[in-house]
């Protein structure tokens, strides 16, 4: 981004009221397993117009780094489960700022409309950046059953396909530490994802949070998250394990304390985000860009790739 626009660009993440098919009764009321149900409840969800929410979030950021070009990120819930038209006036509000200069769009890999994709087609036309951010957590669909998540592989691979062949940037959002599955399971994972072709990734430690069935099963010793020496060994196999063309948007994920329940790491978002990059520089395995990157990020911590 900086290398492209000439100056930082920061995303401002926005809540659209989109809900999720997993939880409006399409597919499923109970969500995901690991997903913080209480976060989820109408009467306490009342986000702010998309505008307010722009304007808060560059309030924010200026301040705290200085940015002045940003990436609508449309993040919570499924942020494409609507009806275009309506998604259309959703992202238009975003970009009518002109310091507002593309979208990042996450959204489940089933809920992805070609009229969907032809619309962000449209904004990229027009010389937006846009990014779709499709969660697919894991290419095992007993994993995938498991926790509950309400789709398969097959439709991860089937939307990557017709965005890529329309020409969109795809982010593959992973998920480390799920119920049932070993580090090679992480690793065949990211090469079946490899394989299909993406353009950036987004690697999450699994954390448990209050009000989830997941947190029931770590109460009953039925689940274990991972140590955080075990997440980092694992994410750094995970990134020499990619090409260097591919962009790591992000290395980590953290929770509020107040809603945290384990592991205790995860509260944390430089912790591992700098013993990553220990881990990358005791292998002595990097690309030139990495080694520059990673120097900025010790030199200045808010142009994390976590950020």
């Amino acid at each position: 981004m900086l290398r492209r626009y000439g100056e930082r660009v920061h995303k401002i993440s926005i809540d659209a009221s989109f809900t999720c098919p997993n939880r409006d009764g399409s597919l499923g009321i109970g969500g995901c397993t690991f997903c913080n149900n209480a976060s989820f409840s109408p009467n306490g969800r009342k986000p702010a117009d998309v505008n307010l929410q722009v304007d808060a979030g560059k309030f924010i950021i200026r301040k705290r780094t200085g940015a002045r070009k940003y990436l609508a990120y449309f993040q919570a819930y499924t942020n494409t489960y609507a009806e275009t038209e309506l998604l259309q006036q959703q992202y238009d509000q975003a970009l009518a700022q002109p310091d507002v200069i593309g979208l990042a769009v996450g959204t489940r890999p089933d809920c992805v409309a070609d009229s969907v994709l032809d619309l962000l087609v449209a904004y990229q036309d027009r010389g937006y950046e846009v990014w779709l951010e499709l969660g697919l957590q894991s290419s095992f669909n007993e994993t995938l059953d498991r926790v509950n998540r309400g789709h398969d592989f097959e439709a991860y691979r089937s939307t990557l396909l017709r965005a890529r062949k329309r020409g969109l940037k795809v982010c593959t959002h992973l998920i480390i530490g799920l119920p049932g599955e070993s580090e090679q399971h992480y690793k065949t994972t990211l090469d079946r994802v490899l394989e299909l072709g993406v353009d950036g990734l987004k690697l999450h430690p699994l954390h448990v949070v209050k009000g989830t069935q997941l947190a029931n099963e770590w109460r009953r010793g039925e689940y274990q998250p991972l140590k955080l020496n075990d997440y980092v060994r694992i994410a750094a196999d995970l990134i020499q394990q990619t090409p260097p063309d591919i962009i790591y948007h992000r290395l980590t994920a953290t929770a509020s304390e107040s809603i945290l329940l384990a592991p205790g790491w995860c509260s944390k978002k430089w912790l591992p985000l700098n013993l990553i990059a220990q881990e990358l520089e005791a292998r002595q395995h990097y690309y030139p860009a990495q080694v520059t990157r990673l120097n900025e990020i010790n030199q200045h911590p808010y142009t994390s790739l976590a950020g």
